[in-house]
Parts: C-alpha cells; sequence; structure tokens
C-alpha cells in the first residue's frame, strides 16, 4: 500500500534546482581561483571572491539538507543526494582552502603549471554544472552522464601529471641554488600544488558520486 501510495505522490523537483544553483557557485569559485592564479596584482580580491562563493556553496548546502529531511518524496535515495551535494561543496571547501594558504603565505607569483591545474579546475567545474540538471531525467541521460564523467576524471589524470611536473621543477629551481629562500620557495609552492591537486581530485569524487547515482536508478 505504502509503495502505491509513493509511486502517485509528486516527486520534490527543487532538489535539482539546488544542485544547479550550487553548480553555479563553484564554478564562479572555480574562475575565481584561475583569476587568482593568473593575477600577481589582484590576489586579495580574487581571494574575497573565493571566501564570498564558498560561503554562498554552504547556505546552499543547508537548504539541501534541510529539504532532504522534510521531503517524504525524494527524486532519488536520500544518501545519494546528501553524499551529491556533500561532495559539491568539498570541492569550493577545498577552493577556499587554496585561497586561505595564498593569503597565509603572502603569495603572489604562481608557476606556470599552477595555472594549468586552475584551468583543470574551472573545466571540472563547468562539466559538473552541465551534469547535474540531466539528473532530473536519468533514464535518457545516462550516456551523457556518463560522457561527462569520463571528462573530468580524464581531466584529474591530466591535472596529476600537471602537478608531478610542477613540484619537481620547484625541487630542481631549488635545488640548483640551494639558498634559503627557493627552499622556502619549495616549501611554499608544494603545499600549494597539494591543495590544488586536492581541488581536482574532489571534482573526480563528484563524477564518482554521479555514476553511482545513474547505476542506482537504471
Amino acid at each position: 500500500m505504502l509503495g502505491w501510495f509513493q509511486a502517485l505522490m509528486p516527486k520534490e523537483e527543487r532538489f535539482f534546482t539546488l544542485f544547479e544553483k550550487h553548480a553555479k557557485i563553484v564554478v564562479a569559485g572555480a574562475e575565481a581561483l584561475r583569476g587568482l592564479l593568473q593575477s600577481g596584482n589582484s590576489v586579495e580580491a580574487y581571494c574575497k571572491q573565493v571566501f564570498q562563493h564558498e560561503a554562498e556553496a554552504d547556505e546552499v548546502t543547508k537548504q539541501v539538507l534541510i529539504a532532504v529531511r522534510r521531503t517524504f518524496i525524494t527524486p532519488f535515495d536520500r544518501t545519494d543526494i546528501q553524499d551529491l551535494i556533500s561532495s559539491m561543496d568539498d570541492a569550493i571547501d577545498q577552493m577556499n582552502k587554496t585561497a586561505k594558504t595564498i593569503v597565509l603565505f603572502e603569495v603572489n607569483t604562481f608557476e606556470p603549471p599552477m595555472r594549468e591545474m586552475s584551468e583543470a579546475i574551472v573545466q571540472s567545474a563547468k562539466l559538473v554544472l552541465e551534469a547535474v540538471p540531466l539528473l532530473s531525467s536519468i533514464g535518457s541521460n545516462a550516456s551523457q552522464l556518463n560522457a561527462l564523467t569520463t571528462k573530468i576524471i580524464q581531466i584529474e589524470d591530466a591535472a596529476d601529471s600537471v602537478c608531478d611536473r610542477g613540484i619537481k621543477e620547484l625541487f630542481l629551481a631549488s635545488r640548483a641554488d640551494g639558498n634559503q629562500g627557493n627552499v622556502m620557495k619549495f616549501v611554499v609552492g608544494s603545499e600549494l600544488y597539494d591543495h590544488l591537486e586536492k581541488v581536482v581530485d574532489r571534482f573526480e569524487d563528484v563524477a564518482n558520486e554521479i555514476n553511482s547515482i545513474v547505476v542506482d536508478q537504471l
């Protein structure tokens, strides 16, 4: 009886609106991070943008989690909804940590591989934004969703190689001169690379969550 009743009840569609709203904020955060790494003169302004977008994303995440508790019929499993929005929020949280590291160590020059990684972050964010609205009709969008998540995972693989190259270049530069300034630059740069790599990793987590939802719904 309950199953028939649930089948007749309209499913709550606002989740998809909230997913898309969050994804747009993540794209804005990613673009601010890219601007930050490409400009040595506007670091403070771009960091403030990243911080602001992270706070906005937190608010949307809160709305999703409240809706999960209050909605009788959800479009798919409640745990999947929570895991998806949490993984999306983890991505912009990690951008926030990256910006905080830049402020903490007063970094205002960035290596070319760092800028390459910022491009990978923007690309990944835009692919997530393209993917989340398609979850409203998984059956007809499954192949497109799989294609988008595959691209995100490929970007993550390529970004790992860029990160390794960037760290190696920092190491060789610090070893060549051996002065304290270059050693410190290596330490700070390595931490910054680590944060950037984690941002891309978080987008891979989003892709994996989307893949899991698709598999569960088919």
